[in-house]
């Protein structure tokens, strides 16, 4: 059974952008669903790559263990990322552990039909060199984020570039971002105390730039006082 009735869901992923109807067709057949729970570990740093994870619906993060058993949070993918592609690539082993921060329905393929797709389909590499160096810009400006900005201005950028990613406008020019967003993983990913998070998002919900609803979506009112909040620093 194929786990995509309608292969054309498929374009919905980057990875599959500009693909022909034949090849998303044939792609339905080497791809498997399964929705996991909130928590579920996904991919264990140092283990071996074997499967490559496309995001239908959920969200994920990737994070390294330090030895004392915190985490450093390197990204928090949403519905339509790929995660896992790395090490099936290059043949080496799992550089980041990977778990899901809520219910999450993924699509996923394995080692062979995904460098089999690679060669016989040469838009997808294309599309993964675009995704691969869309990470690497994100992580070149993180890095210079930490190291310029002050707390709440990194938290302002962070949350201006899920809203660029994944952000819906709504009617009244609201931007809701459909991922889970706890305190703690903005904590982890801007390099601050959970505490100072806190500090920073009471500001910002009393100031009516964001609010965050009952599943930790962040829904910006004023993205013009977040950017602001940014260009000042």
């Amino acid at each position: 059974m194929h786990a995509v009735i309608d292969p054309t869901f498929l374009s919905r992923f980057l990875l599959f952008d500009g693909l022909t109807k034949e090849e998303l067709s044939s792609l339905s057949h080497l791809l498997h669903q399964k929705v996991f729970p909130a928590g579920a570990n996904l991919i264990t740093a140092e283990q071996s790559g074997e499967v490559v994870y496309l995001i239908a619906d959920g969200t994920v993060k990737i994070f390294l263990e330090r030895e004392d058993g915190t985490e450093v949070i390197l990204a928090i993918l949403g519905n339509g990322d790929t995660v896992g592609e790395m090490s099936l690539i290059d043949n080496t082993n799992r550089c980041a552990s990977v778990v899901t921060l809520e219910k999450s329905s993924l699509l996923w393929m394995d080692h062979s039909a995904f460098n089999n797709s690679l060669r016989q389909m040469p838009r997808i590499g294309c599309n993964l060199s675009t995704i691969l160096a869309r990470r690497l810009r994100l992580a070149n400006e993180q890095i210079q984020a930490l190291a310029a900005l002050e707390v709440e201005s990194r938290v302002a950028r962070q949350i201006l570039a899920f809203a660029t990613q994944y952000g819906r406008e709504t009617e009244n020019g609201d931007i809701i971002i459909p991922i889970r967003l706890t305190q703690s993983d903005l904590a982890g990913l801007v390099g601050a105390s959970r505490e100072r998070i806190n500090q920073v998002i009471v500001a910002y919900k009393e100031r009516h730039y964001i609010s965050v609803d009952q599943r930790y979506h962040i829904i910006i009112h004023n993205k013009a006082a977040l950017l602001r909040n940014v260009v000042r620093c």
